[in-house]
């Protein structure tokens, strides 16, 4: 029986997440062993999702995501992030719950073989003609493709979404198009009303190693490889937070049963009910 309000529980994940004094991240160097560590978190702590996060992480404890610029642990978060973007030093975009996510480049090829995605970098088309892709995101992509890496502003423009009424419509594309691993930030310009602005790619062509990579991983044990690190830097989790993780790689309930399954058989986790709940939580051995 597992009692998940324990103060150990608590306590392995603070450990994981470097939420203690003497584990938080200080410098670059720790961020990327940080993340390397976990195989993906969040930039941001976000809402009713269970997951590790960089800010917690720099901060060293649990706290609100900073309203001030000035905010030294929110500087140092998005002062690295933006440092990082071009160097490889691990993937970063909107992914996991469409939001800001940092993946270790020792697992990108899982997300990618887990995804929906076969590697060639034409495959939008079919995507296009089976009503996946939207027509704003395959004018994004073709600009992309045409153009190499562009700054929102130029992307905007070639893409033909530059004008005000076309901005929400340009954001909900790049998050579509990020979140389906097809576009990543991999820059800033100084360009726009506040000198900043994110620097677009494609994302085969920034990982040209990543397809062929990820061919080498089944589907079905891409899952399990995500599934089970995510228990192990959790601790314990119910299904339905794991599911809600990994809703944007569009698994079907039957693969998510079956890769739940694989696992318990495997033995890494095992599924024990909880203490004073009708519900059993995943951990992982």
């Amino acid at each position: 029986m597992l009692d998940i309000s324990s103060t150990w529980v608590a306590a392995q994940r603070d450990h994981n997440y470097r939420r203690t004094p003497g584990r938080r991240v200080t410098t670059t160097e720790e961020a990327r062993a940080f993340v390397d560590e976990m195989g993906f978190c969040h930039f941001w702590p976000i809402k009713d999702i269970e997951m590790p996060n960089l800010l917690h992480a720099i901060a060293g404890r649990v706290r609100d995501v900073p309203a001030e610029h000035a905010d030294p642990d929110g500087s140092k978060c998005w002062g690295w992030k933006d440092e990082s973007l071009g160097k490889q030093w691990w993937y970063y975009g909107k992914l996991l719950r469409r939001r800001a996510t940092l993946v270790s480049l020792r697992l990108l090829p899982e997300i990618y073989a887990a995804s929906d995605n076969f590697g060639d970098i034409h495959d939008y088309l079919e995507e296009y003609r089976d009503g996946v892709l939207t027509a704003e995101a395959k004018d994004v992509y073709e600009a992309l493709l045409e153009y190499g890496p562009l700054d929102t502003i130029r992307l905007r423009r070639e893409s033909r979404m530059s004008a005000e009424s076309a901005k929400s419509r340009f954001d909900r594309t790049l998050v579509e198009l990020q979140v389906g691993l097809k576009v990543i930030p991999i820059g800033v310009a100084e360009t726009g009303a506040w000198h900043y602005s994110f620097i677009y790619e494609i994302l085969q062509r920034h990982y040209p190693e990543l397809p062929e990579q990820a061919r080498q991983i089944g589907r079905s044990q891409a899952q399990q490889t995500l599934i089970l690190q995510y228990l192990k830097n959790v601790v314990c989790a119910d299904r339905s937070m794991v599911a809600k993780v990994f809703h944007i790689l569009n698994w079907t309930s039957r693969e998510f049963s079956q890769a739940i399954s694989g696992l318990i058989q495997k033995n890494p986790i095992q599924e024990m009910p909880v203490e004073g709940s009708k519900h059993s939580f995943l951990i992982s051995r």
